[in-house]
């Protein structure tokens, strides 16, 4: 019986295309290395940087930023005294000072899901993208959606709009009455941080090409390769 040539594996000719962030440019990209930047034929923005055991890093940043989170909103943030009477308040006290007001308890939870909530989350969702990946391991149901969900969250972090808030805030009471720095204070400081750290070190382009794995055999050919994180 004559042999017959394999079908060829069929590509799918946009994979390579990515549209720039920035100008929205769309162009084609090929794979870098570790250590190397591709940037956008039109505006300079880097679109891809991945780096060596960086989904390592980010697991490590992601994981402090969610204990930092959540050990800031239960120490105290702020003691100030004036005249023998002191007042201490952490972070979740100056959250929701609004919510003696039934009509502004909207607003204290978003300022609270603003100031430390949505960075939590989003360290959250990080990690469960990324563990797997960096064990070279499928990723986790929904692991799409989740990275989808933290990117479109990432506007709405705003830790350090707050710090600069107290910053300002402080510069004028510090002419009334004494501040004292609580614990969560400088706690909340390393999260201001860490936050911006955390989204230096992520590649996005390499994430979703990671995530790429779960997609199903094209049709009619053999599975795609797995690309490289």
């Amino acid at each position: 019986m004559p042999e017959t040539p394999a079908d060829p594996v069929r590509r799918d000719p946009l994979a390579d295309l990515v549209a720039c962030p920035r100008c929205d440019a769309v162009q084609r990209v090929e794979e870098p290395g570790p250590g190397e930047r591709v940037l956008c034929l039109r505006c300079d923005h880097v679109l891809a940087a991945p780096r060596k055991s960086a989904g390592k890093q980010i697991i490590g940043v992601s994981l402090a930023v969610l204990i930092l989170a959540i050990t800031a909103t239960t120490l105290p943030f702020l003691r100030i005294s004036r005249a023998g009477l002191a007042h201490a308040s952490s972070i979740l006290d100056a959250a929701l000072a609004f919510s003696a007001s039934p009509l502004l308890i909207g607003l204290s939870l978003l300022l609270a899901a603003l100031i430390v909530f949505i960075p939590a989350l989003r360290a959250g969702l990080s990690i469960y993208v990324l563990w797997p990946l960096v064990r070279d391991r499928a990723p986790w149901p929904g692991a799409a959606t989740a990275f989808r969900l933290s990117e479109a969250l990432r506007p709405w972090s705003m830790a350090e709009v707050f710090a600069i808030g107290c910053a300002v805030a402080l510069i004028k009471v510090t002419d009334l009455a004494r501040v004292e720095f609580g614990a969560a204070f400088w706690i909340f400081a390393s999260l201001v941080i860490l936050v911006p750290v955390q989204d230096r070190l992520i590649c996005r382009h390499s994430v979703w090409k990671s995530l790429d794995r779960s997609r199903p055999a094209p049709a009619g050919g053999r599975p795609a390769p797995e690309p490289a994180a």
